[in-house]
Order: structure tokens, then C-alpha cells, then sequence
């Protein structure tokens, strides 16, 4: 197994693969200037909260409208997943048979071997589950997206006050903005109708994701057909990903 840190400005990118990853750090320096270039000359495509008329741009803009018209939300919202997609997908291209690409906990990941599990632990901010849980996904010959959104942890804008919404989709770039757009909806008098928000959001999307968690303080609620969820210690993950937990 190969281990790769890309850190490229806001792109922190953690990679485990049984292919060298090594030409991959050009690959996602490219793509980021591309986007950049399209969000320099078209400002609504950087800064819609909601899908925008996209005539023509680069496949990464593309791929993040896409995302963002089924879940109804901006196509920045789906940036972080579409560059692990993307990401993923080079090194599928490549014979990949065992690949975990986590872009800031924005995860895309295929494995097809039947002696291994990919496990996946939830952060959750403050609360008392945060760190206490995991995905376990077996082996399949389809690849995943885990993405997850927050409205109390980390620098992304959400409308809402989940701890965690973890959506489980076949592409990172839809799993991505499914979160936003569910994370959105859940806010409420108290925590459990929060979730229950959520959950009713989650309804309108359900034929473009397999499965998900809604977590705020100590109220859960599972969307979908999520894979088994575990009990786990930080120390039961992969040591390359202790530190960026889902």
C-alpha cells in the first residue's frame, strides 16, 4: 500500500492506495487552476447559494453543477467531494483495486478485496458520540462517497445546527451536496425535531443516495440503507487518518 499528503492551499488530501499515487499531486494541481480560472470569470458559479444556468466550463465545473441541481444548493457545495471523485477516479484508470482518497473528510473510495473493510469514523463536534462510531463498508466492485457537513464544526457555510450529516453516495460529488442540502434543513426547537427535520429533508433525495446518519448532540436519526455502524476507538482506525476523521 501506497500512503500521499497533497496539500495544495485549501487542499489538504490524504490518500491510501495499492496504486503509487505519486502522479497524482500535478493532477489535482491542474484541476484546481482550472476551477479557479472558471470562478474568476464567472462570479455566480463561486458564490450562488443555489443551482446557476451553466452554459460551458471545464468537467470539474461541470461535475459540481450537476451535484448541485439534484440537491438544489450552490455548486461550490460540492467541491471537496468532486475533487476526491475525480481524484478516485484517476487511480481506478489506473487498475485500482484498493484506493481511499479523504479530501478534508470528504471521502471517495473503492475496494474490491474481500479480506478487507474500509472503516470510517464520524466526527461529530461536541457531541458525546463524536469519535465513537464508524461506517463499516465490505468489499464491493462499486466506488463510494462518505461526505459529511456540519453546522457547528469547521469553516463551511450551513443553515442548520447538525454536529454531523453523513451522506453515503456511488459518487463523492452527489454525497457531498446531498449533506449540505439535508445539513440545511435540520434545525429546530430541540434536538430530536432537528433530526426529524432532517430526516424529511432527506426523503426528497432518497433516489440519489444509499445512506446517511443525522447527528445533533446526542439525537440520531439513519437515512437510507447506511452500511453497519460500530463501536470504535480513535486507536481502531488506520493510524494515516487518525486525525481527519469523517
Amino acid at each position: 500500500m501506497y500512503n500521499k499528503k497533497i496539500e495544495i492551499d485549501e487542499t489538504i488530501m490524504k490518500i491510501t492506495s495499492d496504486t503509487n499515487p505519486d502522479f497524482l499531486e500535478n493532477y489535482v494541481s491542474n484541476e484546481r487552476d482550472l476551477l479557479k480560472d472558471y470562478c474568476r470569470n464567472n462570479n455566480e458559479f463561486l458564490e450562488s447559494h443555489s443551482p446557476i444556468k451553466f452554459e460551458k466550463g471545464p468537467k470539474i465545473a461541470k461535475i459540481m453543477d450537476d451535484a448541485s441541481k439534484i440537491a438544489n444548493i450552490g455548486p461550490m457545495g460540492a467541491v471537496a467531494g468532486t475533487f476526491s471523485e475525480i481524484t478516485l477516479n484517476q487511480l481506478i484508470e489506473k487498475g485500482s483495486s484498493y484506493s481511499i482518497v479523504n479530501n478534508g473528510g470528504d471521502i471517495a473510495f473503492i475496494n474490491k478485496d474481500k479480506d478487507k473493510s474500509v472503516i470510517c469514523g464520524i466526527y461529530a463536534g461536541n457531541s458525546n458520540i463524536s469519535g465513537k462510531i464508524a461506517f463499516k463498508f465490505k468489499s464491493s466492485k462499486k466506488s463510494y462517497g462518505l461526505c459529511t457537513s456540519s453546522g457547528t464544526v469547521g469553516y463551511s457555510f450551513s443553515y442548520g445546527r447538525a454536529d454531523a450529516v453523513s451522506i453515503i453516495a456511488e459518487r463523492a460529488s452527489i454525497a457531498d451536496t446531498l449533506a449540505t442540502s439535508i445539513a440545511n434543513a435540520v434545525k429546530g426547537p430541540d434536538d430530536s425535531n432537528a433530526v426529524e427535520k432532517g430526516l424529511e429533508k432527506a426523503e426528497n433525495y432518497k433516489e440519489h443516495f444509499i445512506g446517511g446518519i443525522i447527528i445533533v448532540n446526542d439525537s440520531i436519526g439513519t437515512i437510507g440503507k447506511p452500511p453497519e455502524i460500530i463501536a470504535i476507538e480513535k486507536g481502531d482506525l488506520d493510524e494515516y487518518y487518525q486525525d481527519t476523521i469523517s
